[in-house]
């Protein structure tokens, strides 16, 4: 006890540490820092996040910067699920320009890898000093693996979806295209648009890719054998409205419409209108039959060309005599059509196109949809011409759905180039009716004979009984006809006796040649076009062809007779 000063208490027992506390100091002084530290981010990310939500924004919009995730585009299918289109994730390239350090060497080793893209353009972009400039979208696995490899921290990826079409041109038309962000331009991706970036279930169209591409095949075919500046293809259900095919020549790959000429990109199918010449006899033709002002025994003269003031309507192949109502179609009589038109009376024909539709743009699922063309006002000279097809300019789908009316029993049903969910409405159901059901079987009628022995001869298919009509019409340039400039068509029904399907093909300014005789008209040049298609699609889709087709060789005068006295009529589809 004697050592033990008297004031010295560190080793009594429960006195502190003097370097416990010094420890305890420090360790208050660290989590001091820590605190800080922690308190600085939390107020950096409100910052960030709340006080300046809206000028980020702004720069997000100003400088395209896109949502990092989002649903691949939805895919477009046949009727069958064939995919027609799709999406795939692929990334793309950009770059932060503010921290961009060598814009020319990193270019010029960009551009090495990319290929495509111009090295004085993306050093431009690497230039701009924005915080967010793309540099090049969807590019290959490979070429990110190569871009990662240079190291620049200024260049960063972003998946994006690309839009692939797997029959390229086949159907570029229907199924349209998008643009590099995605979104529809034309054709069913501007449509369904929404839906299609939405990402939900795939749209389904009517179209069979496998019919598609047939009539693609053949169109094509003779547009190149006649040397036409460009075609049209079409394959419709007439009961339900459903188109199986379309086409229209020249195409484009849907993946580079860029690539392709305005010509190339128009869809003439629907949005193109045209003066469909001696086709529109088979309206004028039932306008008369359903009024009852005409029959089939009716007869007019058309041995001399008509005159009405400064205008003068002749036939192709006069033949110069009285003709009955059937070989005024069957022999394609200018004269004579027109003579049934008058009477109609003055708006009879005019109130009857109106009801064919023919005076609004076709319905469809299509953004790309044509205004038809019509004499306004309507005077007594446009029932004359408009009878034939002059003065008038429709769509071809305007002419599909109206022969599928004349057909089908009577009944205008609404055109669809997209499955419906349910079963579309029977023509016992829905639809206006134009025409009396008897009305329609003897348009079957005339239809038939045609190609049996008229102007449609070429578009005989054995097996299956097929009914036409042709069309010649001269092209109207600066308000004049073009005799050499000629729109071909043909538009035929299968089979006959119960219609099913029709089928157009329409050549545009076709050359003849010797295998034509020289010829360039329907007959020639678009008949055959539907001949072989319908020789395919009726095995394609299991129709078995009729074992006693009708003997078309009968002499077409003893035929002609039994029809104008009402024979023939009842026993259409009995074996002549």
């Amino acid at each position: 006890m004697a050592d033990m000063h008297p004031h010295d208490y560190s080793n009594l027992p429960g006195t502190p540490s003097p370097l416990l506390s010094q420890a305890k100091s420090r360790l208050v002084m660290v989590a001091g820092a820590f605190l800080l530290g922690y308190l600085a981010i939390t107020l950096r990310a409100a910052d960030l996040t709340l006080l300046r939500s809206k000028p980020q924004a702004e720069i997000a919009k100003a400088e395209d910067v896109r949502p990092l995730t989002r649903p691949l585009r939805g895919a477009i299918v046949d009727r069958n699920g064939e995919l027609m289109a799709t999406s795939l994730s692929m990334p793309s390239l950009y770059a932060d320009a503010t921290i961009t350090e060598n814009a020319e060497q990193e270019a010029k080793e960009l551009a090495a890898i990319l290929q495509d893209e111009d090295a004085a353009e993306i050093q431009k972009r690497l230039s701009s000093g924005k915080h967010f400039v793309w540099i090049a979208r969807n590019i290959t696995p490979k070429q990110e693996y190569a871009i990662n490899a240079l190291g620049h921290p200024d260049l960063g990826f972003q998946d994006e979806d690309r839009r692939i079409y797997p029959n390229a041109e086949l159907a570029a038309h229907i199924t349209g295209y998008t643009d590099v962000d995605g979104n529809g331009i034309a054709g069913i991706e501007k449509s369904f648009d929404k839906q299609l970036t939405e990402g939900a279930k795939p749209v389904q169209l009517t179209i069979d890719l496998r019919v598609q591409h047939l009539l693609h095949r053949e169109l094509e075919d003779s547009v190149r054998k006649f040397h036409a500046k460009a075609g049209v293809g079409m394959v419709m259900d007439v009961n339900t409205g459903e188109i199986i095919a379309m086409v229209s020549l020249p195409d484009f790959d849907p993946l580079h419409p860029g690539d392709a000429p305005d010509d190339a990109r128009f869809n003439r199918a629907t949005l193109g209108v045209f003066e469909m010449g001696s086709t529109f006899k088979l309206f004028s033709t039932a306008a008369a039959l359903d009024s009852g002002e005409v029959h089939f025994g009716s007869r007019f003269d058309a041995s001399e060309p008509i005159h009405y003031g400064r205008f003068t309507i002749n036939d192709y192949h006069a033949k110069k005599r009285v003709l009955s109502v059937p070989e005024i179609f069957i022999y394609s009589s200018n004269i004579g059509t027109a003579k049934m038109a008058t009477a109609l009376g003055p708006s009879g024909l005019k109130d009857f196109y109106e009801r064919l539709g023919f005076f609004e743009a076709a319905p469809v699922e299509l953004p790309e949809r044509g205004n038809p063309l019509y004499p306004k006002p309507w005077r007594a000279i446009n029932t004359l011409t408009a009878s034939f097809g002059h003065g008038v300019a429709v769509s071809p789908l305007h002419l599909m759905r109206a022969a599928s009316a004349l057909v089908n029993g009577g009944t205008l049903v609404t055109p669809t180039i997209v499955k419906p969910e349910k079963t579309r409405i029977s023509l016992e159901s829905g639809g206006e009716r134009v025409i009396k059901p008897q009305t329609s079987q003897q348009i079957r009628q005339l239809l038939e004979l045609v190609v049996a022995g008229g102007t449609g001869e070429k578009a005989y298919v054995e097996g299956y009984n097929v009914g036409g009509k042709t069309g010649t019409a001269e092209k109207n340039k600066d308000g004049r006809y073009e005799e050499n400039s000629l729109l071909s068509s043909f538009i035929g029904v299968f089979p006959i006796d119960n219609p099913r399907y029709a089928v157009l093909a329409m050549l545009d300014e076709p050359q003849g040649i010797p295998e034509s005789k020289g010829f360039a008209t329907g007959g020639w040049t678009a008949a055959p076009v539907v001949a072989s298609v319908i020789s395919q699609l009726g095995p394609l889709y299991h129709m078995a062809p009729d074992l006693e087709t009708r003997d078309i060789t009968r002499d077409m005068s003893m035929y002609l007779r039994d029809i104008e006295e009402g024979k023939a009529l009842a026993s259409i589809g009995a074996d002549r």
